[in-house]
């Protein structure tokens, strides 16, 4: 397990917030789009308040594709990021925040040492930025509820959105990102508490422990 910054420099990277996950075509069904909206705006505005840099990330896709087509309704950006301010701004093709785009020197130039990940989806776009940086070096945040996952199905079979997303969850927590909700996070923020970090081995210790409890008749 990596060694805490014990005097996290944040910045808050909020991905693909766009209108393709509340009106459009890949609605998110877990937690609720409502929900995860507004956990993202509160932590928008705790980041400003806190000094913490804002980097918002857009997907972008050939005008002919089902989703996310640029200049479509569904590629804009959601009004809970458009009517915040951002420090930075960056256009992606590919899942990662950090694939084609200028983010790692962004970063490094602005001596950010700790990512916080929002945005959609869970198991998606924020899974593969957070192992990114895991890969860089960074110490990464996720909020839990500032995020969500739709439902798949396919040869491999069916998987709900809660599902996804809170196994997702677990892995994150493993090892490689802090995960929790945003009004704990936004403590921190507040306090300088450092939030929990876990590890593979103790992940997997405690969840043997949990199977070899009896099970309730």
């Amino acid at each position: 397990m990596k060694t805490q910054t014990t005097n996290p420099r944040r910045a808050l990277v909020v991905i693909d917030v766009q209108n393709e996950y509340d009106t459009g075509g890949l609605r998110i069904e877990y937690p609720p789009i409502a929900g995860s909206l507004q956990s993202i705006g509160k932590a928008m505005d705790a980041a400003r308040a806190a000094g913490i840099p804002v980097v918002v990330v857009q997907q972008s896709s050939p005008a002919d594709a089902p989703l996310f087509a640029t200049g479509s309704h569904g590629w804009q950006l959601h009004e809970v990021v458009t009517s915040r301010p951002h420090d930075h701004y960056l256009s992606k093709a590919l899942p990662s925040a950090f694939a084609g785009t200028d983010l790692a020197d962004w970063l490094r130039q602005n001596e950010i040492d700790t990512l916080t990940v929002v945005g959609y989806m869970t198991h998606n776009c924020n899974d593969t930025t957070i192992k990114h940086a895991f890969d860089a070096g960074l110490q990464v945040e996720f909020l839990m509820d500032a995020s969500g996952s739709v439902s798949y199905a396919n040869r491999a079979g069916f998987a709900s959105a809660e599902e996804i997303h809170r196994v997702f969850s677990v892995v994150e927590q493993s090892r490689y990102a802090a995960v929790l909700g945003t009004a704990e996070w936004i403590d921190c923020v507040a306090t300088r508490k450092l939030p929990e970090r876990d590890s593979i081995h103790t992940s997997h210790q405690r969840a043997l422990g949990q199977l070899a409890k009896p099970q309730a008749a």
